[in-house]
C-alpha cells in the first residue's frame, strides 16, 4: 500500500516544497483520514509502516494508522523517501513560474525523467545541509537539485535494502511518501517508461494498493476508491500549473 501524503500548508498556496517541512492543512488531514477509514474498509491491515522524514508524511501516516488499527505498528522514517528536491524553484508560486519561464519549461522541471530544475544559490535559505534533521546524512547526499531520476537513485536502493524484504516476508507494507519519491518506486514496481511516467499524477491522500506474485513481480496495483473521485483529485494536481 502507498500513500502520498494529505494536502499541505504549500500546496494550498501553489508553491514548490520539495524538502521544506511544512504542515498538513486540515483539508489534508481530512483526506488522511478519509484515506485510513478506506483501508480498513479495505480489510488491509499493515504491520509495518515507512514515511519520509518530513512532517506531513508522518502525520499523514499516524491519522490514517488510528483509523485502521488501534495497536502500535512498526515505524520506520527516511530521509531517502523524502519529496524530490527543487533547487531554486523551492518556495515559488507555481503558477507565477510559468508566466516567467513558460509553461514548456515548466512542464519540463517538473516532468521530465532526467532535467533538474536550476540548482540552489549557494546562500539559500532551502540548503538542508546545515539542517539537524540531516544531521546524521553525509553533506554530500544532501542534494541541491533533483530531477525524477535523481530521486530513483536514492528511493530504490532503499526500496531494494530495506522495504522489499519485509515484503518478501509476507508483512503488510505501507509506505507514506510523497508525489515524486512514490512516482520513483510506481516506474520500478509497473514498469512505467520513462516517457509515460511524466503523466503519472498520483492524488494527495489515496490510497493505491499492489499485490505480489510469487517471483515479486506486480500481480495488481490501483487505487481501492472509486474511479471518479480519484480522477477528480489527479486533475487538481494537473491543475496546479494551468493559467
Amino acid at each position: 500500500m502507498i500513500i502520498r501524503h494529505g494536502f499541505s500548508t504549500w500546496n494550498e498556496k501553489n508553491l514548490f516544497t520539495g524538502w521544506v517541512d511544512v504542515p498538513l492543512t486540515e483539508r489534508g488531514r481530512e483526506e488522511a483520514k478519509r484515506a485510513g477509514q478506506t483501508i480498513a474498509q479495505s480489510g488491509f491491515v499493515p504491520n509495518v509502516v515507512f514515511t519520509s522524514v518530513l512532517q506531513r508524511a508522518i502525520d499523514t501516516a499516524d491519522i490514517a494508522l488510528a483509523e485502521i488499527s488501534q495497536q502500535p505498528i512498526e515505524t520506520y522514517r527516511s530521509w531517502r523517501l523524502n519529496e524530490r528536491h527543487y533547487g531554486a524553484l523551492t518556495g515559488l508560486d507555481k503558477k507565477e513560474t510559468v508566466r516567467e519561464y513558460g509553461e514548456e519549461q515548466v512542464a519540463l522541471w517538473r516532468r521530465s525523467f532526467d532535467v533538474p530544475p536550476p540548482p540552489l544559490q549557494p546562500d539559500s535559505p532551502y540548503d538542508f545541509s546545515k539542517d539537524p534533521l540531516y544531521a546524521d546524512v553525509p553533506c554530500s547526499l544532501i542534494p541541491s537539485t533533483e530531477c525524477l531520476k535523481d530521486v530513483c537513485t536514492r528511493v530504490m536502493p532503499y526500496f531494494e535494502e530495506t522495504i522489499a524484504p519485509r515484503l518478501l516476508a509476507g508483512d503488510n507494507v505501507m509506505v507514506v511518501a510523497h508525489g515524486n519519491s512514490l512516482r520513483a518506486m510506481i516506474m520500478k514496481l509497473e514498469k512505467i517508461s520513462e516517457t509515460d511516467i511524466a503523466q503519472f499524477e498520483l492524488p494527495t491522500g489515496t490510497p493505491r494498493l499492489y499485490t505480489f506474485a510469487p517471483d515479486f513481480s506486480v500481480q495488481s496495483a490501483g487505487y481501492i476508491e472509486d474511479s471518479e473521485s480519484v480522477a477528480a483529485r489527479a486533475q487538481a494536481v494537473k491543475n496546479q500549473t494551468t493559467q
